[in-house]
């Protein structure tokens, strides 16, 4: 994670990874989405307690439940500018490069209107979590999910689920950074998908609460577009409730190679 207050905890500046992109351009539990039909209850999948959506764009990512949850991670200090930050001054942002088999993607976080989603996702990026995980779930006219599944689409165990910041004024655009849950609001652990359009319906609360936008991605949004676009089909996915069959799997597994 990145602060462009202070330069610096990680060794890349926002700018620096912007650069890196540009010379390299010159060189699946889905966590449950609303139903087909916004913004009836998300439609779930037999033999499994996690919904998956009918069609796009009307299914928001879900997760699968959580094994074994361990305590939250705790939130993430505030970066400082001159090694000290203000009181009552805002975090500064936050930046991460997420390097896919597809290409890089700059992340900017929002410490400010999304503290515990960040907290949460670095926490998950500091241990290396997503290092190795694919995306699991691609569907070209909605969003691309991620953070859970190994290549093998078996679910990785995850820390204790977090409460939904919906309410910060973000929204789920193109672009966008979100959780992914099941269809209840406070499940979140460690899927996250990006929206590929504009998605206004994930905004609007099903089920007690919509989903939490938390960044934007800021470079690299054409490996994103390359990945969206990737075939798919149906495969056996290991969850914690068993082996069952998840739809929009990419044929050949898009692999986050590392999160930093």
């Amino acid at each position: 994670m990145l602060s462009l207050a202070s330069a610096f905890v990680r060794p890349l500046t926002a700018s620096v990874l912007l650069a890196t992109l540009a010379v390299a351009a010159s060189s699946v539990s889905a966590q449950t989405a609303p139903p087909a039909t916004p913004p009836a209850t998300p439609a779930a999948r037999p033999a499994t307690p996690v919904a998956r959506p009918a069609t796009p764009p009307a299914t928001a990512p879900t997760a699968a439940p959580t094994v074994a949850p361990k305590a939250p991670p705790a939130p993430a200090a505030p970066a400082a500018t001159g090694g000290e930050q203000k009181s009552g001054s805002a975090p500064a942002a936050e930046y991460v490069l997420m390097t896919t088999s597809m290409g890089d993607v700059i992340i900017e976080l929002n410490p400010e209107k999304a503290p515990i989603s960040v907290a949460n996702f670095l926490a998950y990026v500091d241990k290396g979590f997503y290092d190795g995980t694919i995306f699991h779930r691609i569907i070209p006219t909605f969003m691309i999910q991620g953070g859970g599944f190994t290549p093998d689409l078996t679910q990785k165990a995850t820390e204790k689920p977090i409460k939904n910041e919906w309410q910060n004024g973000l929204k789920n655009v193109r672009g966008s950074i979100s959780m992914a849950r099941t269809p209840q609001p406070d499940t979140a652990t460690s899927q996250f998908f990006i929206n590929v359009v504009d998605n206004p319906m994930l905004d609007q609360p099903m089920g007690g609460a919509a989903y939490a936008v938390f960044g934007k991605v800021i470079g690299g949004m054409d490996v994103v577009d390359k990945i969206k676009v990737v075939p798919t089909g149906t495969k056996e996915a290991t969850t914690p409730t068993g082996k069952s069959p998840f739809r929009d799997v990419p044929v050949q597994p898009v692999t986050i190679i590392k999160v930093a």
